[in-house]
């Protein structure tokens, strides 16, 4: 069994496109949305809470758990891989994050690869990423890819507004006002330069994917990490198939839990995902 642990309700969109790819493989996603939003707390609390809630999904039966949200895995992933996870007793298991398959993506390099290679050593793009507060603050987007093409200018903004007004169901046209600005910001950057690769850094954003792709040149490359998490995952398990288990003989429904109130989370969780599975409670 696999996991899915995010923060609230953006990595429904990243769930959604695993359970699909894979639809013989039994997925859990657990959203903590009675401490949502991680975005305003201390670093300390986000690494405790999405450790928590990794182990909470370790104890359901998972053997690999994806965190679904980048503020978790800017903050709390390498922590949890490299300190937690060794002595936390929960033998044979792994975390991974979506910042690795989506810098992968961006500079067409290895996650293992952490020195300029030819011939991304000398690639002078402009990538631009498009993230909440907390993830561009992190830093995280800039460091990974200019280790691996330190020629890239890497040009972030952060989109305060989106992700509310995305889960209140706000309107296209507000939808697209907040894009329009956002973009314009980000072109504002870098003197009118579009960029050649744009990372939407946010698992929200694929919601509004057509809305960035409006405000965007048609030349520059969407890099939406539902789809790219899910051929990242694809390759993992070929090569790390132990964490794929017995596979079923028919498809499987995937989990869907939450530290909040069921109701109220599956009709927002519509917005994500419209035939969503019901939501079960567990404390967190």
């Amino acid at each position: 069994m696999i996991g899915v642990f995010d923060s609230g309700h953006g990595g429904l969109t990243v769930f959604r496109a695993l359970a699909r790819r894979f639809p013989r493989v039994p997925f859990v996603y657990f959203g903590d949305h009675r401490n949502v939003p991680y975005g305003n707390r201390p670093s300390d609390e986000i690494v405790a809470l999405t450790r928590d809630g990794v182990d909470a999904l370790f104890r359901r039966g998972c053997r690999l758990v994806l965190l679904g949200c980048n503020t978790a895995t800017c903050v709390a992933a390498r922590t949890l891989q490299k300190d937690w996870l060794p002595v936390s007793g929960w033998t044979g298991r792994n975390i991974l994050g979506i910042v690795a398959p989506t810098v992968e993506a961006a500079t067409q390099t290895p996650w293992a690869v952490t020195a300029p290679q030819y011939p991304q050593r000398y690639n002078t793009d402009v990538i631009a990423v498009f993230g909440t507060t907390r993830t561009i603050a992190s830093h995280a987007y800039p460091e990974e890819i200019r280790k691996r093409c330190p020629k890239v200018t890497v040009v972030q903004q952060t989109c305060a507004e989106l992700v509310g007004a995305i889960e209140r169901g706000a309107p296209e046209d507000e939808l697209d006002r907040l894009v329009a600005h956002d973009v314009t910001a980000l072109l504002a950057q870098t003197g009118g330069t579009p960029p050649h690769r744009a990372i939407l850094g946010c698992t929200h954003f694929p919601l509004v994917e057509p809305l960035f792709r409006r405000h965007l040149p048609p030349f520059t490359r969407l890099l939406s990490q539902p789809e790219v998490v899910a051929d990242s995952l694809e390759d993992y398990l070929q090569r790390h198939p132990r964490f794929l288990g017995e596979a079923a003989d028919a498809a499987r429904s995937p989990i869907l839990l939450t530290s909040g109130e069921p109701a109220r989370i599956g009709r927002v969780a519509r917005i994500f995902w419209a035939d969503a599975p019901a939501f079960d409670h567990v404390p967190h």
